[in-house]
């Protein structure tokens, strides 16, 4: 992903989580994936797909038991 396709992916990101501080940090060993971070804190991954010329981006985030105690 180059830099203007992270910037279209982050923006959207923003407006549909409703944060300003989410940012998109590309993975320097691979192009076609990018980390999701809200402030310092990682929170996803986020993959390109490019299939027969349909692209679409997927976004992997993995939520541990442990983090849903410390939310209660």
């Amino acid at each position: 992903m180059d830099k203007k396709e992270i910037e279209r992916v982050e923006n959207y990101l923003k407006k549909t989580f409703g944060t300003s501080t989410l940012n998109l940090r590309p993975q320097p060993k691979k192009a076609d994936m990018a980390e999701v971070f809200i402030g310092d804190e990682f929170i996803a991954t986020l993959y390109r797909e490019d299939e027969e010329g349909e692209l679409s981006y997927q976004f992997q985030m993995a939520i541990l038991d442990i983090d849903l105690e410390e939310a209660s």
